[in-house]
């Protein structure tokens, strides 16, 4: 089950990291399932499988935060047998499962107290987080929004995962969704009281987000427009992780042969938080000096 969740995870284009990483805490309890002789071969199993599941996405702070947990905590009991380690395992993973869960409506709260007063909002991509902001500062109830919203969604192109995100909103009553071109933001950043932005992981000072969140960022700074990012604080790594960006291929940017020019397509920017006016997460919210 592993090999085939490290290929899945290898290939997920539109899933959020927390999807990710549940998805990799419950192949892992796929080990318990197996014989080991000792309990030291079976630790040993876990690390060499969650340090595979974590190459598998090495972008991502919460696959990171929540594999390293998992490991920390079963290789620092003590057992008398094989079968208590596996207890032990299947008893933190059900904790980080419910800890990815749980921080990510905790932050989405977090974030729609911070926008209570704000009516048009400019988003980016497509994050689960980002979405249940959404739809708690709208008051969603059975497909109609009790407090209207105006949204502006940028395509986010070369895979186009802001048109997921319209697809999302747009049959919801009450709220008046645009699609708009990238390299459009600034043409409507006027009209926004707020851009909320997702949250791939935030390293020393540093959000890494869908690439376009820097210039999107930069652009509201200069508009007068206040940028929130939210996540869970599990993207937040711990010591000892380095942000890797991902390259993606060419394909996703045109079909034809490159002659001549080398195609850039990276999944990541970085943007600095003192273009941020807050960040929201399960801990509360954070204004960046």
């Amino acid at each position: 089950m592993i090999d085939e969740t490290i290929e899945e995870i290898e290939e997920m284009q539109t899933h959020s990291s927390s999807v990710v990483a549940v998805k990799a805490a419950r192949a892992l309890a796929s080990l318990t399932a197996q014989e080991f002789p000792t309990v030291e071969e079976y630790v040993r199993a876990l690390e060499r499988n969650s340090s595979a599941l974590r190459r598998a996405k090495p972008s991502h702070a919460t696959l990171y935060n929540t594999q390293r947990r998992i490991i920390h905590t079963v290789a620092e009991g003590e057992y008398d047998a094989v079968s208590a380690a596996k207890e032990a395992t299947e008893r933190v993973i059900d904790e980080v499962i419910d800890t990815v869960e749980s921080a990510k409506a905790e932050a989405a709260a977090n974030a729609a107290a911070e926008l209570a007063d704000d009516e048009t909002i400019l988003t980016h991509d497509y994050s689960t987080t980002v979405i249940e902001t959404l739809e708690r500062l709208a008051a969603v109830e059975n497909g109609v929004a009790q407090r209207p919203i105006t949204l502006y969604i940028t395509e986010a192109r070369p895979r186009y995962l802001g048109r997921k995100t319209a697809r999302y909103f747009g049959p919801i009553e009450g709220i008046d969704v645009h699609l708009i071109v990238d390299s459009a933001s600034a043409q409507y950043l006027p009209e926004c009281d707020r851009v909320l932005v997702g949250m791939d992981s935030l390293v020393d000072d540093v959000l890494y987000n869908r690439v376009g969140t820097h210039t999107l960022s930069a652009a509201a700074a200069d508009a007068g427009v206040p940028v929130t990012a939210v996540g869970a604080s599990t993207k937040i790594p711990e010591g000892g992780f380095q942000f890797q960006n991902e390259r993606r291929p060419v394909s996703e940017v045109m079909r034809e042969p490159a002659e001549g020019f080398v195609v850039e397509n990276v999944n990541y920017d970085g943007t600095p938080i003192e273009l941020l006016d807050s960040i929201a997460t399960d801990d509360g919210i954070r204004r960046p000096e």
